[in-house]
């Protein structure tokens, strides 16, 4: 699925009440939910496994101990497990009440892998839109989040990932993600600015093109 550009986003006015389906008289049809699943027809542990062990084997380190002989699968394993998302379905609800106000759920917990190095980064993310038609179930908004993190990312590109794919399939007024998280590939190698942190930012419809809008997120978000 092609994603929204950013800079496209249309021009929107400040947030103004929206018109309930029980004020028009006309319901809002009922939309399934959309089943997001991860393609695991590639994943060959046994292969991984064999390429595990080469790998220590290469940098000097000897897998013939107890402790290590088992090391070469629980690495397989475990990178499997950080690239699979749990499947989920994106349920949506009719917003009967027209509600217009900022929907945030704020310190989503955010684990992925550097795609530099392969190493973990791992932080929090604020998560928030301005409803239009339709309303989301609270818990997809962390499920979203996992689903873009579980594979190899730059930090960048997930934050926009999260919030142009909730923009095409929730058609709101807005959307705005921000997520802050510490770089193992910066903190325990090369530089080791360890305790550092970084923050990356995508705001899209009102919440980019409206300052009071954009305000209120930001300081809901505590990032002001």
């Amino acid at each position: 699925m092609s994603q929204p550009s950013e800079t496209a986003q249309p021009s929107h006015p400040a947030r103004r009440p929206a018109v309930s389906a029980l004020e028009t008289g006309r319901p809002i049809p009922a939309q399934p939910a959309l089943r997001v699943v991860h393609d695991t027809d590639g994943i060959d542990l046994a292969a991984a496994e064999r390429a595990a062990g080469e790998f220590l084997r290469a940098l000097g380190i000897s897998t013939d101990s107890e402790s290590l002989q088992g090391t070469p699968g629980r690495m397989a394993r475990a990178y499997a497990e950080l690239f699979s998302p749990r499947p989920f379905d994106l349920t949506t609800f009719p917003n009967d009440e027209g509600y217009d106000e900022l929907v945030l759920a704020r310190s989503i917990p955010v684990r992925s892998v550097c795609e530099h190095h392969l190493l973990p980064f791992v932080g929090t993310a604020h998560v928030g839109y301005l409803p239009g038609r339709r309303i989301l179930g609270l818990s997809k908004l962390a499920r979203v989040v996992e689903h873009f993190a579980c594979r190899p990312q730059v930090q960048e590109r997930l934050t926009k990932q999260v919030a142009d794919w909730l923009q095409t399939q929730l058609e709101p007024k807005g959307v705005g993600v921000v997520i802050e998280a510490e770089h193992t590939c910066m903190t325990l190698r090369g530089v080791q600015a360890t305790g550092s942190s970084t923050l990356t930012s995508t705001l899209l419809g009102t919440l980019r093109n409206d300052a009071r809008s954009r305000g209120e997120f930001l300081a809901l978000a505590g990032l002001t």
